[in-house]
């Protein structure tokens, strides 16, 4: 499922990070590939790739794995029995829980997925010299200027965007399933449904969650030039020197990528599942 992710939407999401921490030097989703493509080629809108999947496919793997722990949690909470069809509410709540666990393995590899994306904006506005632009060389420096404690920059902002935004996430995508489902079962959706359902709960997630991921990324990519202040200290900084706009920069790549991405996602997610699943009953 996080493979699927990362190969569907990593151009707009290299578009996303560029636009919310430069967002000056580009008029729009349009100029910013252009730009993009005439400066570094084909290869830069896959800048990050590997610390991106790295970053999906662990995200992922403990996102549903505790997904289906906090499940259970949920049905204690209730008073259900473990074999219970949760409600749209109910898993909604479940995909919040098991968020928190996620952001533990997400935010050292989207930190270097991050300031892989922007390192030529970096370079460029010479903030930082020239030479950082492979995830060893990204890796070594974080070590080497912050030590390990240091691929957890933006961690609070990362909690922040993740607990909410998986609420909505999961809960769009359930409810999305019921009104596909119509009265049957879920399972017995087809591939349309499945990624239309998968599509519209990303997309919840990120008009929810949006200007709280924008401040993330400025934190994890401007702490390659020096300190910065934190959550609250780097939104207040935006919202006064540049407006509250500023937040929203890159949100149309944002919405493309959320809807193709995690459309993907979920269809990846459900067909292995039942692959997986149908292997352990035969034996």
């Amino acid at each position: 499922g996080g493979t699927a992710c990362v190969v569907t939407g990593q151009p707009f999401d290299t578009a996303k990070v560029k636009m919310q921490t430069f967002p000056d030097m580009y008029k729009g989703i349009v100029d910013c590939f252009v730009k993009t493509y005439k400066q570094v080629g084909f290869r830069g809108f896959y800048k990050g790739t590997t610390p991106a999947l790295v970053a999906n496919i662990a995200e992922n793997s403990v996102l549903f794995m505790c997904y289906g722990f906090c499940q259970q949690i949920v049905r204690r909470i209730v008073g259900v029995d473990r074999k219970t069809k949760l409600s749209d509410l109910q898993n909604a709540a479940a995909g919040s829980f098991a968020s928190a666990f996620a952001t533990l393995v997400l935010c050292p590899t989207e930190l270097v997925k991050c300031r892989l994306q922007a390192m030529h904006e970096m370079q460029l506005s010479g903030k930082i010299m020239q030479g950082q632009n492979t995830v060893w060389s990204v890796v070594k420096s974080v070590i080497q200027k912050d030590g390990p404690l240091g691929f957890y920059r933006g961690l609070s902002s990362t909690l922040l965007r993740e607990v909410p935004g998986y609420f909505f996430f999961f809960g769009g995508y359930e409810l999305s399933r019921t009104f596909f489902a119509s009265g049957r079962s879920k399972d017995e959706l087809g591939p349309i449904p499945l990624l239309l359902s998968g599509g519209f709960g990303g997309s919840c997630l990120w008009i929810a969650v949006y200007p709280v991921d924008c401040v993330k990324s400025r934190i994890q990519v401007l702490s390659m030039a020096g300190k910065q202040t934190g959550f609250m200290g780097t939104f207040v900084t935006v919202v006064r020197t540049e407006g509250v706009l500023a937040l929203y920069s890159g949100l149309k790549p944002t919405m493309i990528r959320a809807f193709l991405a995690n459309g993907a996602l979920f269809l990846a997610y459900e067909y292995s599942r039942k692959l997986m699943m149908n292997q352990i009953d035969s034996y």
